[in-house]
């Protein structure tokens, strides 16, 4: 439960920014594209990846985890070497 109720808070933020820079005109569309279908395509992937791991409900867990902190991680260190 935790995985999905973490995706959809990550979408509905994700849905929330893209709206406001679409509505400020900051978006370049064809890019915008481009980023959509690769994620249809990853999305897709990874559902493939899941249904194999469903079995191995604790490895998904931790390719979760993994991902997750790698993110936070490089966002931490992008924000203080902003401030140097």
């Amino acid at each position: 439960n935790a995985i999905g109720s973490s995706l959809v808070s990550v979408a509905a933020f994700g849905a929330t920014t893209a709206i406001s820079y679409a509505i400020s005109g900051l978006v370049d569309w064809q890019l915008a594209l481009l980023f959509i279908v690769g994620g249809a395509f990853g999305g897709f992937a990874g559902i493939g990846l899941a249904r194999r791991l469903a079995a191995r409900r604790r490895a998904l867990g931790l390719i979760f985890s993994g991902v997750v902190a790698t993110v936070g991680i490089y966002v931490l260190l992008k924000g203080l070497a902003s401030f140097h």
